[in-house]
């Protein structure tokens, strides 16, 4: 994909920034000639944005739940952007909380729509008046969780496939203003999401435990065996920060990016195979247990 440096570029708001496709994506922009806006929420983070291609990378102490936070840090940008406007908003920021549905308690499949779904479109709503005046571009990530679900990440896939379906009403509302909106589907990517989610399985399974219940063991072995090979073959995060820039400085931007391992398998499975076809290729993949 053709991407040709310019001194600058403008100005553009990236969510989740503080490692993996965030990070990259920083690097990548401040690379080409952006000035980015890296949206984090601890300040040592913060201070690693500050060091960060020769100033080019600004922190912004943001927590996409919190509409103080997104409120304020939206008026800073305008503060320093003025009449020209974002060049873009990357909507990157995300969370998993795993749990079977029949047991998951209500407030973690509400924190999981609230950060991966509720949260991009209250950031949406805030800077897409910066957006529009400076004939920016909006990409939202996803996942290929998005495009084809599995078994104790229901909570995460319903987030992921509300994005999609954001994405695809927030594109045909702006299209009166010229303003692209693509979305990204990440595949298996190299990031510290695999020590995250190890993490939440563990939380999740002793919460289960607790009250009693041992009916999805065998569930929670499968998908965390998944997770503990995931990093082997997964795709560096700059495969994705690639497809977020080409979005940002294209001509013609898709509307759709797929990157990382696995993620054009999957496309491909989501738009022509059959909701039976589509569980058994699960089933083989994860190894679920046989039904009773």
């Amino acid at each position: 994909m053709a991407e040709n440096q310019t001194n600058d570029r403008g100005s553009v708001v990236v969510t989740g920034t503080s490692t993996g496709i965030g990070a990259a994506t920083v690097n990548r922009l401040a690379n080409l000639g952006f000035h980015v806006f890296a949206g984090v929420r601890r300040e040592e983070d913060a201070q690693a944005a500050r060091s960060v291609a020769n100033g080019t990378v600004t922190p912004l102490m943001i927590d996409i739940t919190d509409a103080a936070m997104i409120a304020a840090a939206a008026e800073i940008v305008e503060q320093v952007v003025a009449e020209r406007g974002l060049a873009g908003l990357v909507n990157n920021a995300g969370i998993v909380k795993p749990g079977p549905l029949e047991f998951q308690p209500l407030d973690d499949f509400r924190r999981q729509l609230e950060v991966n779904l509720i949260g991009h479109l209250a950031v949406i709503q805030a800077f897409l008046p910066l957006v529009r005046r400076g004939r920016g571009r909006i990409v939202n990530v996803g996942s290929i969780g998005g495009l084809l679900a599995l078994p104790i990440q229901g909570a995460y896939s319903a987030s992921k496939f509300g994005l999609e379906a954001l994405s695809d009403a927030l594109r045909l509302e702006l299209r009166q203003w010229k303003i692209s909106v693509s979305h990204v589907d990440p595949g298996v990517t190299l990031t510290p999401i695999f020590g995250k989610t190890l993490v939440e399985l563990d939380r999740a399974l002793d919460a289960l435990h607790e009250r009693g219940h041992d009916e999805y063991d065998a569930q929670f072995a499968a998908i965390r065996k998944v997770v503990e090979k995931s990093p082997d073959s997964a795709a560096p995060p700059d495969d994705l920060a690639k497809a977020i820039a080409h979005a940002l400085t294209a001509s013609k931007p898709k509307t759709r990016y797929h990157a990382g391992h696995g993620a054009t398998e999957a496309v491909v499975a989501a738009r022509t195979l059959t909701d039976h076809a589509k569980d058994r290729v699960v089933i083989h993949e994860v190894g679920l247990p046989a039904p009773e």
